[in-house]
Order: C-alpha cells, then sequence, then structure tokens
C-alpha cells in the first residue's frame, strides 16, 4: 500500500506534463502566425515545385484565366444591365 501513493503521484504527474504539453502544441497549432504561414507554404507549394524550386506554369496559367475569364465576365454582365 505505502508503494501505491509514489506510483500515483508519478502517475499523476507524467499526465500533467502530457497535458501541459498537449496544450502547448495546441495553442501553436492555433495560433494566427501559424495557420497563415501553414496556408501560404500550401500556396507556394500550388504555384512552385518543391523539388526543383521552379514556378509550375501550368497552374499559374490556369489562374490567370480563371481570373481573366471572371474579369470579361463581370464587364459583360455589366455592359448588358446597363
Amino acid at each position: 500500500m505505502s508503494n501505491e501513493i509514489p506510483d500515483l503521484e508519478r502517475d499523476i504527474e507524467a499526465t500533467r506534463q502530457q497535458l501541459a504539453s498537449t496544450i502547448d502544441e495546441l495553442l501553436y497549432r492555433t495560433h494566427p502566425k501559424t495557420i497563415a504561414g501553414r496556408e501560404m507554404a500550401q500556396v507556394k507549394g500550388y504555384y512552385v515545385d518543391a523539388a526543383s524550386g521552379e514556378p509550375r506554369t501550368d497552374n499559374i496559367l490556369k489562374t490567370v484565366g480563371v481570373v481573366v475569364g471572371t474579369v470579361v465576365l463581370v464587364l459583360v454582365v455589366r455592359k448588358l444591365a446597363s
């Protein structure tokens, strides 16, 4: 019985340390700068090849096409509405 209390105290302390570590990790993951950095890396990965560092022209052209198409559509709708 006398051995059970120190074992229990060690278990409680280990659990407390694990919870503190988990909370620190959650705070880091949900910090706005961490989220922004993660999103920027994802966007950069879409437009730049990670292996070579070269731009991914196909993805860039797709994006430019969507932007130009949207602008043209807005201009046509405005012209028709007036």
